[in-house]
């Protein structure tokens, strides 16, 4: 098999024009000597089908409680929508796109998340309904599409063997594929170009972080909100053995290439 590059995005960047950059990107990583897998989540679209539909959203210290009524929007919108959207951009550039969720024969295989405690969420547990944790991937189906030429795009739900389904937080669908698959770059693309020193001023991107870098900026304070989560999952997927993990967003073109060839030169690359 070839080197693995796994590529997450998110719901608003399916949404907007970076789409098709991202598409020709994908494209031109596929024509190199990459195996890549697009893994998608839907947020945005879930959050507005929920409204339209009148289902109130749920959420404890932020993250999405799935009741059965959610689970059937994060199908329609994240497996639906989502889905459909992103490979039909894919496919506009010309790559051979093929749409995937857990129960595409267990592409993403999951159990049930248990009640845990979250911070910000209280001292009790907190069941999240139907969340899963990430069981492990049909890696047969993915080889298989490889080696026939297709681009696997993965929808963040998951399937366990009595066909229940469950929704995943899409970054750790990416992390645990790129995990599995010890890809060589793990690319996640937000709505940031990399990890600023301030939020606020976008000339202040930090280039490279090693682990220990990483964890001394977090607890320096210079690493702040929702970028904190995304450091801590990537520090523990590049443990184990991905090669690179590079956050970044405004997509321009040719920057997942230059990405890939000189690290740190878009967005912030992550490393051991």
């Amino acid at each position: 098999m070839k080197p693995v590059i796994v590529i997450k995005v998110g719901g608003e960047v399916v949404a907007g024009t970076e789409v098709g950059v991202l598409a020709g990107e994908v494209r031109a990583l596929s024509e190199t000597f990459f195996d890549v897998a697009v893994v998608h989540g839907g947020g945005p679209q879930a959050t507005e089908l929920q409204s339209r539909l009148g289902i109130k959203t749920r959420q404890v210290a932020g993250r999405r409680i799935t009741d059965a009524a959610t689970l059937d929007v994060m199908k329609m919108a994240v497996a639906g929508k989502v889905n459909v959207e992103l490979c039909a951009a894919l496919g506009a550039a010309g790559v051979r796109a093929v749409g995937l969720h857990g129960a595409s024969a267990l592409a993403v295989h999951a159990k049930k998340r248990p009640p845990r405690v979250v911070t910000g969420g209280g001292p009790d547990p907190i069941d999240f309904g139907f969340v899963g944790d990430v069981a492990g991937f049909n890696l047969e189906l993915l080889s298989t599409l490889w080696g026939a030429g297709y681009t696997p795009v993965v929808a963040c739900l998951g399937a366990d063997d009595t066909g229940a389904t469950y929704n995943i937080n899409a970054d750790i669908v990416a992390n645990q594929l790129a995990a599995t698959l010890k890809a060589a770059h793990l690319f996640l693309v937000t709505g940031s170009p990399g990890v600023l020193r301030d939020v606020d001023d976008v000339t202040s991107r930090i280039p490279k972080l090693t682990v220990d870098e990483a964890r001394r900026a977090i607890a320096a304070g210079q690493i702040t909100g929702g970028m904190i989560p995304k450091i801590e999952e990537a520090i523990a997927v590049i443990n184990a053995g991905v090669g690179t993990i590079h956050i970044l967003g405004n997509l321009a073109p040719g920057d997942l290439a230059r990405a890939v060839g000189t690290r740190g030169s878009v967005g912030t690359a992550l490393v051991a």
